[in-house]
């Protein structure tokens, strides 16, 4: 792999994605580790709690692309970083969306698949998933939130 073209890609990225992504490339690990340590639960309820807003409101149009922009830039660092899976880019995610006085909802969901259940994470706002690979993932509904699904 030419070390040249990443680093192309890099600069030709906006200046707010350039500290976005130099942010998710050291979130997303710090995230991946705490769902290690301290489980799914407890990390979901330092991400809510470091997250809390007063209001909640919807998104404009310009946020709801901000955000889907968001969303593309935490894939990425998922994948050139130090690997974080569907989980831990969910949270950040909705962390994210969440300091910014929106109303993210984040989803935990399944789809039958060979050979057994694919387990994923995704964020929407406003009723439409920020996942910048849709999936048919079904979501579970919010009592099972307090499971420790294994993400894929």
């Amino acid at each position: 792999m030419n070390p040249v073209r990443p680093l192309a890609r890099w600069w030709a990225l906006p200046a707010r994605d350039r500290i976005l992504f130099a942010f998710l490339l050291v979130a997303l690990p710090l995230v991946s580790a705490s769902l290690r340590w301290l489980g799914y639960r407890r990390t979901l309820a330092l991400v809510e709690a470091r997250s809390e807003q007063p209001a909640r409101r919807a998104a404009t149009p310009i946020e709801r692309d901000q955000a889907r922009r968001l969303a593309s830039l935490a894939a990425l660092a998922g994948r050139r970083g130090l690997r974080a899976t569907c989980l831990p880019q969910a949270m950040v995610l909705h962390l994210l969306l969440r300091r910014r006085g929106l109303d993210p909802q984040f989803k935990l969901g399944v789809r039958r698949a060979e050979p057994g259940p694919d387990m994923h994470a995704w964020v929407e706002l406003d009723g439409n998933s920020l996942d910048p690979a849709p999936s048919n993932h079904v979501a579970f509904d919010a009592a099972s939130r307090s499971a420790d699904p294994r993400h894929g």
